[in-house]
Protein backbone atom coordinates (compact mmCIF):
# COMPACT_ATOMS: atom_id res chain seq x y z
CA UNK A 1 0.00 0.00 0.00
CA UNK A 2 1.66 3.52 -0.80
CA UNK A 3 -0.85 5.62 1.13
CA UNK A 4 0.98 5.90 4.01
CA UNK A 5 1.11 8.21 6.53
CA UNK A 6 2.56 10.95 3.82
CA UNK A 7 1.80 13.73 6.80
CA UNK A 8 3.75 12.61 9.07
CA UNK A 9 6.72 11.74 6.47
CA UNK A 10 6.06 15.27 5.12
CA UNK A 11 6.53 16.73 8.33
CA UNK A 12 9.37 15.23 8.96
CA UNK A 13 10.94 15.74 5.75
CA UNK A 14 10.36 19.45 5.92
CA UNK A 15 11.97 19.33 9.95
CA UNK A 16 14.93 18.21 8.32
CA UNK A 17 15.46 20.94 5.46
CA UNK A 18 14.78 23.44 8.67
CA UNK A 19 17.72 21.93 10.72
CA UNK A 20 20.12 22.33 7.72
CA UNK A 21 19.60 25.98 6.89
CA UNK A 22 17.56 28.80 8.24
CA UNK A 23 14.19 29.06 6.77
CA UNK A 24 13.29 32.75 5.91
CA UNK A 25 9.75 34.20 4.49
CA UNK A 26 11.02 33.44 0.90
CA UNK A 27 12.17 29.52 1.55
CA UNK A 28 8.55 29.20 3.84
CA UNK A 29 6.30 30.36 0.69
CA UNK A 30 8.47 27.91 -1.64
CA UNK A 31 7.70 24.86 1.08
CA UNK A 32 3.87 25.65 1.00
CA UNK A 33 4.01 25.57 -2.61
CA UNK A 34 6.04 22.09 -2.59
CA UNK A 35 3.80 20.85 -0.27
CA UNK A 36 0.40 21.80 -2.17
CA UNK A 37 2.35 19.90 -5.86
CA UNK A 38 2.91 17.09 -3.39
CA UNK A 39 -0.84 16.62 -2.21
CA UNK A 40 -2.38 17.71 -5.46
CA UNK A 41 -0.28 14.98 -7.23
CA UNK A 42 -1.40 12.26 -4.31
CA UNK A 43 -5.02 13.41 -5.25
CA UNK A 44 -4.74 12.57 -8.97
CA UNK A 45 -3.03 9.11 -8.39
CA UNK A 46 -5.47 8.33 -6.08
CA UNK A 47 -8.32 9.00 -8.30
CA UNK A 48 -6.06 7.22 -10.57
CA UNK A 49 -5.47 3.94 -8.25
CA UNK A 50 -9.52 3.99 -7.51
CA UNK A 51 -10.28 3.66 -11.12
CA UNK A 52 -8.01 0.79 -11.53
CA UNK A 53 -9.69 -1.33 -9.18
CA UNK A 54 -12.91 -0.16 -10.61
CA UNK A 55 -12.48 -1.49 -13.63
CA UNK A 56 -10.69 -4.48 -12.73
CA UNK A 57 -13.64 -5.11 -9.79
CA UNK A 58 -15.82 -4.69 -12.30
CA UNK A 59 -14.49 -7.15 -15.13
CA UNK A 60 -13.44 -9.79 -12.69
CA UNK A 61 -17.57 -9.63 -11.60
CA UNK A 62 -18.88 -10.36 -14.79
CA UNK A 63 -16.02 -13.42 -15.24
CA UNK A 64 -17.03 -15.12 -12.16
CA UNK A 65 -20.36 -14.54 -12.90
CA UNK A 66 -19.99 -16.27 -16.44
CA UNK A 67 -18.27 -19.34 -14.76
CA UNK A 68 -21.19 -19.97 -12.44
CA UNK A 69 -23.64 -19.82 -15.28
CA UNK A 70 -21.82 -22.35 -17.09
CA UNK A 71 -21.96 -26.04 -15.43
CA UNK A 72 -19.25 -27.54 -17.75
CA UNK A 73 -16.21 -24.83 -16.65
CA UNK A 74 -17.78 -25.95 -12.78
CA UNK A 75 -16.88 -29.00 -13.72
CA UNK A 76 -13.06 -28.12 -15.22
CA UNK A 77 -10.17 -27.92 -13.18
CA UNK A 78 -8.55 -25.03 -14.78
CA UNK A 79 -11.43 -22.81 -14.93
CA UNK A 80 -12.31 -23.87 -11.51
CA UNK A 81 -8.23 -22.87 -10.08
CA UNK A 82 -9.32 -19.58 -12.64
CA UNK A 83 -12.40 -18.92 -10.75
CA UNK A 84 -10.24 -19.36 -7.22
CA UNK A 85 -7.60 -16.50 -8.56
CA UNK A 86 -10.44 -14.00 -9.93
CA UNK A 87 -12.26 -14.28 -5.86
CA UNK A 88 -8.60 -14.14 -4.43
CA UNK A 89 -7.84 -10.96 -6.42
CA UNK A 90 -11.07 -9.19 -6.19
CA UNK A 91 -11.03 -9.97 -2.15
CA UNK A 92 -7.48 -8.70 -2.16
CA UNK A 93 -8.20 -6.10 -4.18
CA UNK A 94 -11.40 -4.79 -2.08
CA UNK A 95 -9.08 -5.12 1.63
CA UNK A 96 -6.28 -2.89 -0.29
CA UNK A 97 -8.58 -0.31 -1.45
CA UNK A 98 -10.27 -0.63 1.95
CA UNK A 99 -6.55 0.29 3.95
CA UNK A 100 -5.93 2.98 0.81
CA UNK A 101 -8.51 4.96 1.65
CA UNK A 102 -8.51 4.78 5.35
CA UNK A 103 -4.65 5.82 5.06
CA UNK A 104 -5.27 8.48 2.41
CA UNK A 105 -8.02 9.98 4.86
CA UNK A 106 -5.77 8.95 7.71
CA UNK A 107 -8.58 6.92 9.50
CA UNK A 108 -7.45 5.39 12.39
CA UNK A 109 -8.35 1.69 13.03
CA UNK A 110 -8.15 -0.37 15.96
CA UNK A 111 -5.12 -1.89 15.96
CA UNK A 112 -6.45 -5.73 16.09
CA UNK A 113 -8.72 -5.01 13.64
CA UNK A 114 -6.00 -3.55 10.95
CA UNK A 115 -3.78 -6.57 12.39
CA UNK A 116 -6.64 -9.20 11.31
CA UNK A 117 -7.38 -7.08 7.75
CA UNK A 118 -3.43 -7.18 7.67
CA UNK A 119 -3.23 -11.23 7.92
CA UNK A 120 -5.88 -11.61 5.42
CA UNK A 121 -4.56 -9.50 2.63
CA UNK A 122 -1.04 -10.66 3.03
CA UNK A 123 -2.95 -14.37 2.96
CA UNK A 124 -4.62 -13.55 -0.68
CA UNK A 125 -1.28 -11.84 -1.81
CA UNK A 126 0.27 -15.32 -1.77
CA UNK A 127 -2.72 -16.96 -3.18
CA UNK A 128 -2.71 -15.66 -6.20
CA UNK A 129 1.13 -17.08 -7.23
CA UNK A 130 0.45 -20.34 -5.38
CA UNK A 131 -2.66 -21.19 -7.59
CA UNK A 132 -0.80 -19.73 -10.33
CA UNK A 133 1.73 -22.74 -9.65
CA UNK A 134 -0.84 -25.37 -9.68
CA UNK A 135 -2.57 -24.05 -12.46
CA UNK A 136 1.02 -24.83 -14.45
CA UNK A 137 1.18 -28.44 -12.85
CA UNK A 138 -2.31 -28.84 -14.02
CA UNK A 139 -1.05 -28.31 -17.71
CA UNK A 140 1.97 -29.87 -16.84
CA UNK A 141 -0.58 -33.17 -16.73
CA UNK A 142 -2.61 -32.29 -19.34
CA UNK A 143 0.19 -32.34 -21.74
CA UNK A 144 2.38 -34.59 -20.47
CA UNK A 145 0.44 -37.05 -18.90
CA UNK A 146 -2.58 -37.25 -21.13
CA UNK A 147 -3.64 -40.37 -20.68
CA UNK A 148 -3.68 -40.14 -16.55
CA UNK A 149 -5.21 -36.42 -16.48
CA UNK A 150 -8.84 -37.73 -16.11
CA UNK A 151 -7.56 -39.79 -13.03
CA UNK A 152 -5.28 -37.32 -11.29
CA UNK A 153 -7.58 -34.05 -12.21
CA UNK A 154 -10.62 -35.74 -10.56
CA UNK A 155 -12.87 -34.36 -7.82
CA UNK A 156 -11.18 -35.22 -4.60
CA UNK A 157 -7.72 -34.45 -5.80
CA UNK A 158 -9.00 -30.95 -7.03
CA UNK A 159 -10.44 -30.35 -3.49
CA UNK A 160 -6.71 -31.37 -2.02
CA UNK A 161 -5.12 -29.02 -4.13
CA UNK A 162 -7.64 -25.84 -3.64
CA UNK A 163 -7.04 -26.78 -0.05
CA UNK A 164 -3.43 -27.00 0.26
CA UNK A 165 -4.03 -23.31 -1.56
CA UNK A 166 -5.10 -22.09 0.91
CA UNK A 167 -3.16 -23.62 3.79
CA UNK A 168 0.10 -22.67 2.52
CA UNK A 169 -1.33 -19.21 1.40
CA UNK A 170 -2.10 -18.39 4.99
CA UNK A 171 1.30 -19.99 6.34
CA UNK A 172 3.56 -16.89 6.24
CA UNK A 173 0.71 -14.61 7.63
CA UNK A 174 -0.28 -16.39 10.41
CA UNK A 175 3.56 -17.16 11.18
CA UNK A 176 3.70 -13.26 11.31
CA UNK A 177 0.49 -13.10 13.74
CA UNK A 178 2.10 -15.43 16.00
CA UNK A 179 5.56 -13.53 15.75
CA UNK A 180 3.66 -9.92 16.96
CA UNK A 181 1.74 -12.11 19.25
CA UNK A 182 5.22 -12.78 20.89
CA UNK A 183 6.47 -9.29 20.98
CA UNK A 184 3.55 -6.89 20.64
CA UNK A 185 3.17 -4.94 24.08
CA UNK A 186 -0.08 -5.39 26.13
CA UNK A 187 -1.56 -1.49 25.21
CA UNK A 188 -1.05 -1.60 21.50
CA UNK A 189 -4.27 -4.28 20.99
CA UNK A 190 -6.32 -1.28 22.49
CA UNK A 191 -4.49 1.45 20.93
CA UNK A 192 -5.61 2.74 16.84
CA UNK A 193 -3.39 3.30 13.63
CA UNK A 194 -3.93 4.12 10.72
CA UNK A 195 -3.65 0.80 9.05
CA UNK A 196 -0.72 -0.37 7.17
CA UNK A 197 1.26 -3.55 6.93
CA UNK A 198 4.36 -2.07 9.03
CA UNK A 199 2.20 -2.49 12.25
CA UNK A 200 2.85 -6.05 11.87
CA UNK A 201 6.79 -5.32 12.09
CA UNK A 202 7.11 -4.64 15.76
CA UNK A 203 10.65 -5.48 15.79
CA UNK A 204 13.72 -5.61 12.76
CA UNK A 205 13.64 -9.16 12.79
CA UNK A 206 10.14 -9.69 12.32
CA UNK A 207 11.16 -7.93 8.75
CA UNK A 208 13.86 -10.41 8.10
CA UNK A 209 11.37 -13.13 8.92
CA UNK A 210 8.76 -11.92 6.04
CA UNK A 211 11.70 -11.31 4.04
CA UNK A 212 12.97 -15.02 4.29
CA UNK A 213 9.40 -16.74 3.94
CA UNK A 214 8.77 -14.70 0.83
CA UNK A 215 12.12 -15.58 -0.78
CA UNK A 216 11.72 -19.25 0.00
CA UNK A 217 8.07 -19.23 -1.60
CA UNK A 218 9.65 -17.21 -4.46
CA UNK A 219 12.77 -20.06 -4.51
CA UNK A 220 10.40 -22.31 -4.50
CA UNK A 221 7.47 -21.83 -6.76
CA UNK A 222 10.02 -20.76 -9.34
CA UNK A 223 11.48 -24.34 -9.75
CA UNK A 224 8.36 -25.90 -10.05
CA UNK A 225 7.04 -23.73 -12.93
CA UNK A 226 10.61 -24.11 -14.44
CA UNK A 227 10.19 -27.77 -14.28
CA UNK A 228 6.95 -27.76 -15.79
CA UNK A 229 8.03 -24.94 -18.51
CA UNK A 230 10.96 -27.71 -19.56
CA UNK A 231 8.75 -30.85 -19.41
CA UNK A 232 6.07 -28.83 -21.76
CA UNK A 233 8.87 -27.81 -23.87
CA UNK A 234 10.13 -31.66 -24.48
CA UNK A 235 6.41 -32.75 -24.86
CA UNK A 236 5.89 -30.18 -27.60
CA UNK A 237 8.95 -31.37 -29.41
CA UNK A 238 7.99 -34.92 -29.24
CA UNK A 239 4.03 -34.90 -30.03
CA UNK A 240 2.57 -35.06 -33.45
CA UNK A 241 1.40 -32.12 -35.50
CA UNK A 242 -1.95 -31.96 -33.35
CA UNK A 243 -0.65 -32.40 -30.46
CA UNK A 244 2.68 -30.18 -31.05
CA UNK A 245 0.02 -27.34 -31.34
CA UNK A 246 -1.68 -27.55 -28.07
CA UNK A 247 1.52 -28.16 -26.01
CA UNK A 248 2.38 -25.01 -28.35
CA UNK A 249 -0.12 -23.08 -26.75
CA UNK A 250 0.21 -24.74 -23.19
CA UNK A 251 3.85 -23.06 -23.65
CA UNK A 252 2.48 -19.79 -24.31
CA UNK A 253 0.19 -20.20 -20.95
CA UNK A 254 3.35 -21.29 -18.83
CA UNK A 255 5.08 -18.44 -19.78
CA UNK A 256 2.49 -16.01 -19.04
CA UNK A 257 1.90 -17.37 -15.73
CA UNK A 258 5.92 -17.82 -15.11
CA UNK A 259 5.70 -13.87 -15.94
CA UNK A 260 2.68 -13.53 -13.75
CA UNK A 261 4.39 -15.30 -10.55
CA UNK A 262 7.31 -13.09 -11.25
CA UNK A 263 5.62 -9.80 -10.91
CA UNK A 264 4.01 -11.10 -7.35
CA UNK A 265 6.61 -11.75 -5.95
CA UNK A 266 8.78 -8.62 -6.97
CA UNK A 267 6.29 -6.93 -4.48
CA UNK A 268 7.76 -8.65 -1.56
CA UNK A 269 11.06 -6.49 -2.65
CA UNK A 270 9.75 -3.67 -3.12
CA UNK A 271 9.84 -2.22 0.40
CA UNK A 272 13.71 -2.50 0.46
CA UNK A 273 13.64 -0.16 -2.12
CA UNK A 274 11.18 2.16 -0.89
CA UNK A 275 12.98 2.18 2.78
CA UNK A 276 16.33 3.44 0.84
CA UNK A 277 14.35 5.95 -1.26
CA UNK A 278 12.93 7.31 1.54
CA UNK A 279 15.64 8.80 3.23
CA UNK A 280 16.95 10.56 -0.19
CA UNK A 281 13.38 12.30 -0.89
CA UNK A 282 10.04 12.14 -0.09
CA UNK A 283 8.49 13.03 -3.24
CA UNK A 284 10.16 10.20 -5.10
CA UNK A 285 9.11 7.86 -2.41
CA UNK A 286 6.01 8.73 -3.29
CA UNK A 287 6.24 7.98 -6.73
CA UNK A 288 8.45 5.01 -6.11
CA UNK A 289 5.72 3.62 -3.91
CA UNK A 290 3.20 4.28 -5.89
CA UNK A 291 4.64 2.60 -9.24
CA UNK A 292 5.19 -0.35 -7.40
CA UNK A 293 1.56 -0.82 -6.34
CA UNK A 294 0.52 -0.31 -9.81
CA UNK A 295 3.01 -2.40 -11.51
CA UNK A 296 3.57 -5.25 -8.99
CA UNK A 297 0.35 -5.88 -7.04
CA UNK A 298 -2.82 -4.67 -9.80
CA UNK A 299 -0.91 -5.41 -13.15
CA UNK A 300 -0.71 -8.79 -12.17
CA UNK A 301 -4.24 -9.42 -10.95
CA UNK A 302 -5.13 -8.53 -14.56
CA UNK A 303 -2.93 -10.62 -15.98
CA UNK A 304 -5.54 -12.93 -14.57
CA UNK A 305 -8.40 -11.64 -16.55
CA UNK A 306 -6.05 -11.79 -20.32
CA UNK A 307 -4.60 -14.86 -20.03
CA UNK A 308 -7.80 -17.30 -19.32
CA UNK A 309 -10.80 -14.38 -19.89
CA UNK A 310 -9.47 -13.14 -23.13
CA UNK A 311 -7.67 -15.87 -24.89
CA UNK A 312 -9.82 -19.02 -23.99
CA UNK A 313 -12.22 -18.98 -26.67
CA UNK A 314 -14.40 -20.88 -24.59
CA UNK A 315 -14.67 -18.57 -21.94
CA UNK A 316 -14.45 -15.76 -24.23
CA UNK A 317 -17.63 -17.00 -26.07
CA UNK A 318 -19.44 -16.94 -22.52
CA UNK A 319 -18.10 -13.89 -21.23
CA UNK A 320 -19.64 -12.31 -24.66
CA UNK A 321 -23.04 -14.04 -24.15
CA UNK A 322 -23.31 -12.68 -20.21
CA UNK A 323 -21.86 -9.13 -21.46
CA UNK A 324 -24.81 -8.44 -23.87
CA UNK A 325 -27.41 -10.08 -21.10
CA UNK A 326 -28.23 -12.93 -23.77
CA UNK A 327 -29.35 -10.22 -25.73
CA UNK A 328 -27.16 -10.90 -28.87
CA UNK A 329 -28.68 -13.58 -30.35
CA UNK A 330 -24.97 -14.27 -32.78
CA UNK A 331 -23.13 -15.37 -29.16
CA UNK A 332 -24.30 -19.07 -27.80
CA UNK A 333 -21.75 -20.75 -25.76
CA UNK A 334 -22.53 -24.21 -26.55
CA UNK A 335 -20.61 -25.92 -23.50
CA UNK A 336 -21.62 -29.14 -22.01
CA UNK A 337 -19.60 -31.71 -19.94
CA UNK A 338 -18.91 -33.70 -23.57
CA UNK A 339 -17.16 -30.63 -24.90
CA UNK A 340 -15.18 -30.20 -21.75
CA UNK A 341 -13.90 -33.40 -21.72
CA UNK A 342 -12.86 -33.45 -25.11
CA UNK A 343 -10.95 -29.90 -24.73
CA UNK A 344 -9.20 -31.45 -21.25
CA UNK A 345 -5.96 -31.92 -23.16
CA UNK A 346 -5.84 -28.32 -24.88
CA UNK A 347 -4.49 -25.06 -23.54
CA UNK A 348 -5.63 -21.69 -23.33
Amino acid sequence: MFFLIFEKHVKTWIQMRNDKMEINITENTSISSSILIFYSSLNNKMVVVQGLIGVLLCVNSLMIFTFIRQEAFRTDTRYILFAQMLFLDSTLMVMTDLAVVGAYFQYAFASILCVILCVFMDGFTYGTPLTLVVMCLERYVAICLPLRHADISNPKTRLIGLLLVWLFSFVPSLTELFALLSEAPFRFWYSSVVCNFDVMNVSSWHTLLRTGISQLYFLVLSAITTFTYIKIVVAARLASADSKKSASKCLRTVILHAFQLVLCFIQFWCPFIESAVMNIDITLFVNVRYSNFVLFLILPRCLSSLIYGLRDKKFFLALKYNFFFGMNKNIYPVLDEGTSKSNANTCT
